[in-house]
């Protein structure tokens, strides 16, 4: 490897979820704060949940929501 060019590594670097300490990691950051990890993903804990930070349901909801599709016709 080349000297100087590469970022410093941190072997323990901490990581949060909902700032509750989660896991230590190897990462060029002392620290990190995530959203989803795999203790609260469906698809490793078995249990659903939804997630809509962006309000992106409502959204959609709202934009489909009524007669949109009563006066389209199919060809």
């Amino acid at each position: 490897m080349k000297d100087k060019i590469h970022p410093q590594y941190h072997p323990d670097c901490k990581v949060y979820y909902r700032g509750e300490h989660v896991m230590t990691v190897g990462a060029t950051v002392p620290e990190m704060s995530v959203e989803i990890w795999s203790g609260s993903h469906p698809f490793f804990t078995g249990k659903s949940s939804f997630v809509d930070t962006a309000g992106r349901v409502e959204k959609f909801q709202k934009k489909f929501a009524g007669n949109y599709f009563k006066g389209k016709k199919k060809k």
